[in-house]
């Protein structure tokens, strides 16, 4: 059986974010798997750009990277209630690919929010941007991280045992319907 690949979008670019430690905290409770972390830093989306110079390199390169995967984990924070600007732009510009990577694959997704809801807004609205696509977007269980600055180790774990335990039983029903 060949490794399994995955894909994850961390909506935050902030090297230290905990959704980053998040997503990778979720890889690793994956299992094994040939990992590829998105690359967000994308121009902000402009038909302008698109129309003139064309579909940038590394938004290509992303839709390709999914199309190719076998699963993706996206992770949200949740700025002002609601989805970061960052992971908006990267969907607007997958949009524009001409071709749907995301139709009918599995996506986790997670957040991590300094807030008491543990970015439950954000990951609502999340859903609302991901459902065009057409992804195979689990259902549950939720993964939800409150207070988020508090919830990890030095070495970058989660410390939360009733987190961890949500967050194996997502890892499995990810890995299920990657084929894994």
């Amino acid at each position: 059986m060949s490794t399994l690949k995955l894909v994850g979008l961390c909506g935050s670019l902030r090297s230290a974010s905990t959704n980053r430690l998040l997503m990778h905290e979720a890889v690793r409770r994956f299992g094994e798997a040939s990992f590829t972390e998105a690359n967000l830093r994308f121009p902000l989306f402009d038909e302008d750009i698109q129309n003139g110079s064309g579909i940038p390199a590394e938004v290509q390169e992303l839709a390709d990277a999914i199309l190719a995967s076998d699963a993706v984990i996206v992770v949200t924070p949740e700025y002002n209630k609601g989805i970061s600007g960052v992971l908006k732009n990267a969907l607007d510009w997958l949009s524009r690919t001409g071709s749907n990577p995301w139709r009918d694959k599995p996506v986790a997704l997670m957040s991590a929010a300094a807030g008491r809801a543990g970015g439950e807004r954000a990951q609502n609205m999340a859903r609302l941007c991901l459902t065009p696509f057409r992804p195979l977007l689990l259902t549950g269980p939720e993964l939800m991280i409150a207070a988020t600055g508090s919830q990890w180790d030095e070495q970058g774990n989660l410390t939360n045992e009733r987190s961890a335990k949500v967050l194996d039983e997502l890892m499995a029903e990810l890995r299920r319907a990657a084929g894994g």
